[in-house]
C-alpha cells in the first residue's frame, strides 16, 4: 500500500533565532559581565543576593536592565559640587594666615558692593514702598443673627 508519503531524510525544525537589543544571547551575557564589573562591589553583591542572574533570556535581560538603571544612578558617595568648593575653601584657609584670610573677605565685601551698585544702577527700583503702621485694623465682630 502506498500512502504518497515519501521516505525522506528528516530536516530539523528551524527555531527563530531571538535577539535582544540587536545581541544574541551570549553578546548580552558578555555585555552584562562587562558592565556590572563596573559597579561598586556593594552593588554587585545586591545584584547578586537580589537574584538577578546571568543565565536564561529572562534573567540576562532583568539583568541588563538593572545595571542601566544603576549605572544611570548618580553615585552618592562622590562629593557634590558645593562640598568640593568648602573643602577647597577650607585647604586655602589652612596655608593662609589671618591677616591674609581678612584682606581677602575685605576685597571680596568690595567687589560684592560694586556689584550691587551696578545692578542698583542699571535695573533702579523706582517704585516707593511705604507702610504705614499708624492705623491699627479694627477687630471685626461679628453679630449673631437670629
Amino acid at each position: 500500500m502506498d500512502f504518497g508519503l515519501e521516505a525522506g531524510p528528516m530536516k530539523p525544525k528551524q527555531s527563530k533565532k531571538r535577539s535582544f537589543s540587536g545581541m544574541s544571547y551570549r553578546d548580552v551575557q558578555r555585555s552584562n559581565s562587562n558592565r556590572k564589573s563596573k559597579l561598586p562591589k556593594q552593588q554587585q553583591k545586591w545584584l547578586k543576593e537580589s537574584g538577578y542572574r546571568n543565565v536564561g533570556w529572562d534573567n540576562i535581560i532583568q539583568l541588563y536592565q538593572k545595571i542601566n538603571e544603576l549605572l544611570a544612578e548618580p553615585d552618592s558617595d562622590e562629593p557634590t559640587l558645593e562640598e568640593l568648593f568648602l573643602k577647597a575653601d577650607q585647604i586655602g584657609n589652612k596655608y593662609q594666615t589671618p591677616e591674609e584670610i581678612e584682606a581677602f573677605q575685605q576685597q571680596l565685601s568690595t567687589e560684592v558692593e560694586a556689584i550691587a551698585d551696578t545692578i542698583d544702577r542699571q535695573f533702579p527700583d523706582t517704585e516707593i514702598e511705604s507702610i504705614d503702621y499708624g492705623k491699627q485694623a479694627k477687630p471685626t465682630t461679628r453679630r449673631k443673627r437670629s
